[in-house]
């Protein structure tokens, strides 16, 4: 797959419900299902407002060979991303070579593209919080990928910290982290975060009531058919 061919097919109403979510309700609703998705030791690198979402298109990383690609990571993806489109970059959690950097950030910026995830390290992180691309990763370093690491494939499932990414997955993520949703279950994954948001408003609003926090949060209280809306 060589150009923006990946076409949304969920409902606009569940993007709409998506983005009310953040990463906690998401990793819990994916929990809840018995799904993966919640990505552990991948962090933002700057502080970027708000709960970053988008479409998952994916990027494979691989050293340079003798006889292999050659072309510099990330670049075709970016060139033909989309507006709403997250950049999933797979290096195999790589710590000492990047894989992002500022000029990738700029070309991604005017591509409408809303974050970046690098399991590996990314560099030029300020040049991305001047621009506000949310970018998470493993580490920041200096060193260029250039003449280390090229792009081996793009929009291919990928394994991102244990979890395979697909592109047209989703992704939700903020200051405490990430979690992808697999596209085919956006809508029980939406359904499931909008309860448990629902169910942790109505225990915040019993805890503010007086009742005791050991009662609201034990086990028993973790289903919103259970936890009932506190008396006046």
């Amino acid at each position: 797959m060589t150009t923006n061919s990946l076409t949304d097919t969920a409902d606009p109403l569940v993007l709409k419900q998506l983005r009310e979510l953040d990463a906690c309700a998401v990793s819990d609703a994916l929990d809840s299902l018995g799904l993966p998705g919640a990505v552990i030791g991948i962090a933002p690198m700057w502080a970027a407002p708000g709960v970053t979402v988008g479409r998952v298109r994916t990027v494979k990383a691989v050293p340079v060979g003798t006889d292999g690609p050659t072309t510099h990571i990330a670049s075709p993806l970016v060139a033909v991303a989309g507006a709403g489109d997250v950049v999933v970059v797979d290096n195999g959690g790589r710590t000492d070579v990047s894989c992002w950097g500022g000029l990738l950030a700029e070309a991604a910026t005017v591509r409408g593209v809303t974050g970046v995830i690098v399991d590996g390290a990314c560099r030029d992180v300020q040049e991305c919080e001047q621009l506000g691309l949310p970018l998470f990763a493993r580490a920041a370093v200096p060193v260029s990928a250039r003449g280390r690491i090229v792009q081996q494939a793009m929009d291919v499932p990928v394994l991102i910290g244990g979890v395979t990414v697909e592109p047209g997955d989703w992704l939700v993520a903020d200051r405490n982290g990430l979690a992808f949703i697999p596209r085919s279950r956006l809508d029980d994954v939406v359904a499931a975060g909008l309860r448990i948001v629902r169910r942790e408003r109505l225990m915040g609003k019993a805890v503010r009531a007086g009742r005791s926090v050991v009662d609201v949060m034990h086990d028993s209280q973790f289903t919103a058919s259970r936890f009932q809306e506190p008396t006046p």
